[in-house]
């Protein structure tokens, strides 16, 4: 949610910044209801200050015997009157509440206008390894390693699901037990979150109005209406960034760092594309999602952190990555700044997206009321950011095929063997 004083004070800075995203948006109207609020709320504070005043001299007209029928006639128009307008201000209200809720964040300054076409590398790790034999594709390779079963995913839900299988299970299961074992060790705090959310949460997490249909909804038979219904998580964001929604944290307790894994649902998978086969899209994927709330003095560290860490985890994996810095238009919605780590498919000859870290700045924190209160007792929004730690489904593919073997074998790499049991090899 945008700050409606930043919009009022200064609405061609506002316009201008989201025009970085693609947004073009026209605050007359907005700005007119903005005025009429507040004209009605002098109004209805006149109104009611006069009542006061009235309501106190009573008793001391009666006490003189002086008729009051009069004046309990007028207070009842009065009152009437300040019920009218306290309808009309909560009419404001709701416009200028509906009318910012569908605005997306603000990007930071520094990023550039545009979208893909804009966006900028930033950092290489490694180099795309090249082979001495003819390389296989990940489908191929984990079918013919019986690691991934993706037959029987479609028999049991159709298109975008797959099944894990024996090895397969294990080193997804691997996987994920790394990340979580480094996240521990940086101090971050594990989160179990419920998979089915309410409406609060996607509307706190800046995903809804705007992204409503792009879940899976759990329908409800008693709920009349999709904000009493429930649906299931895209990512565990969504759950911790709410986690504190209404609340007032200490500020002594920030930097609040949290890490949850999940599956995630998504309805927009499937681009059908021959080069997207196997786990590059699906509708459920494991994921390890970070989150921070930061003090917003301390908000570009916590995003610097964030970055450094996801990119550890594909270091230690050894895995070829790229991480570039997206343009304003390339941002979701609700991001003010965002990094992508892109991981090397061989078979594919592009990079893919395993991780997303971004920065919603105060924009989710308004949308949900998390506030923090420091030692001067003055309360403000806490900035709020979060970073894939990283997702499986392209991950995975993209270690088959980077450390596939003449053989048709696929080494593991050395910091998931523990976890594997000491094996060394897929085969």
């Amino acid at each position: 949610m945008l700050d409606i004083k930043l919009i009022s004070d200064d609405p061609q800075y506002v316009k201008e910044a989201l025009a970085k995203k693609g947004c073009e948006v026209d605050f007359t109207e907005l700005l007119s209801w903005v005025a009429e609020r507040k004209k009605l709320l002098q109004e209805v504070e006149q109104d009611k200050a006069q009542r006061n005043k009235v309501s106190a001299e009573i008793p001391k007209l009666k006490k003189q015997g002086l008729p009051v029928d009069d004046i309990f006639a007028k207070m009842r128009a009065l009152g009437d009157a300040i019920t009218e307008k306290d309808a009309k201000v909560n009419e404001v209200n709701d416009k200028i509440f509906n009318f910012i809720a569908k605005l997306p964040n603000i990007p930071d300054d520094d990023l550039l206008p545009g979208e893909k076409e804009n966006n900028q590398v930033v950092k290489v790790f490694g180099t795309k390894p090249e082979f001495s034999f003819e390389a296989k594709n990940h489908v191929d390779l984990c079918t013919d390693l019986k690691l991934i079963d993706y037959e029987r995913g479609v028999k049991l839900s159709g298109g975008g699901y797959w099944l894990y299988r024996g090895d397969g299970a294990r080193l997804e299961w691997a996987l994920l037990n790394f990340f979580i074992s480094e996240h521990l060790k940086d101090g971050y705090t594990f989160i179990l979150p419920p998979h089915m959310l309410g409406y609060n949460c996607g509307f706190g997490a800046g995903q809804f109005p705007k992204f409503a249909d792009e879940v899976y909804w759990v329908e409800d038979a008693d709920a009349d209406d999709k904000k009493k219904q429930r649906f299931m998580l895209p990512t565990a964001e969504t759950a911790l960034v709410n986690m504190y929604a209404g609340e007032i944290i200490d500020e002594s307790k920030l930097p609040m760092k949290f890490f949850a894994y999940t599956p995630c649902y998504r309805k927009e998978a499937g681009s059908y594309r021959a080069e997207e086969r196997g786990m590059i899209r699906g509708h459920q994927f494991n994921k390890v999602e970070m989150v921070q709330y930061a003090h917003p003095d301390h908000s570009k560290e916590a995003f610097e952190e964030l970055v450094n860490k996801a990119c550890s985890l594909m270091e230690k994996l050894g895995l070829h990555f790229r991480l570039s810095k997206l343009a304003a238009g390339d941002c979701s919605a609700s991001m003010a700044r965002t990094y992508d780590i892109e991981v090397w498919i061989p078979s594919m000859g592009i990079y893919k997206e395993v991780s997303s870290v971004s920065n919603a700045n105060d924009y989710q924190a308004r949308r949900n009321n998390t506030r923090y209160k420091g030692a001067d007792k003055k309360t403000g929004y806490v900035h709020t950011l979060n970073g894939s730690g990283l997702a499986t489904s392209r991950v995975f593919p993209a270690l088959i095929e980077q450390y596939q073997n003449a053989d048709g074998s696929v080494t593991i790499p050395e910091v998931l063997r523990p976890f594997m049991g000491g094996q060394e090899l897929l085969k």
